[in-house]
């Protein structure tokens, strides 16, 4: 895996988490325990810090990044479905970022809230917990249910078993 030390900073892994080797962390970045980060993931912590929280999944050719001075935070089981883009945001828990969605600065995602394919977050908006975001620019548009929620908790610890799946297997052929 591509880990570069950047300013002094040097990304942290915890020991059960997997970072696959086309994966590339830069500067101020931490990942939890039982994290995912799968090939062509790019967490460039040289401007602000980025923190990946237990148990979360970060998935091919996504994107973390925060402008000088601030963060991206991810909460623990946070879900970044492929070519997603999180700038500078803060997930909290159980959240799910659906395939090429982009969340941009300053956006607060609540608990157990999913952020649809291809939605557009703009800067500074504030999701309540549980939430349904869809759209260009994205909109709540209704609360999720106790069913939707859950599915997508089996999801995320689906990863979680893909994580240790390889570490015990996962090797280059040829």
């Amino acid at each position: 895996m591509a880990i570069y030390e950047f300013n002094g900073a040097t990304p942290k892994v915890h020991a059960t988490a997997f970072v696959h080797p086309l994966a590339c962390l830069i500067g101020q970045v931490s990942i939890g325990a039982h994290c995912y980060i799968a090939p062509f993931a790019t967490l460039r912590g040289d401007f602000g810090s980025i923190e990946v929280g237990e148990g979360s999944n970060i998935q091919e050719s996504c994107t973390l990044h925060a402008k000088h001075g601030e963060g991206c935070h991810l909460g623990r089981n946070s879900h970044v479905g492929h070519g997603a883009i999180v700038h500078g945001a803060l997930l909290e828990r159980d959240c799910l970022i659906g395939m090429n969605a982009v969340v941009m600065d300053g956006a607060l995602i609540g608990a157990e809230s999913i952020v649809a394919a291809s939605c557009f977050v703009r800067n500074g908006f504030v999701v309540p917990p549980r939430s349904l975001v869809t759209g260009l620019p994205g909109a709540v548009v209704r609360a999720l249910t106790d069913a939707e929620v859950q599915k997508k908790l089996a999801a995320t610890l689906r990863y979680q078993e893909l994580a240790g799946d390889c570490h015990r297997s996962l090797r280059l052929a040829g």
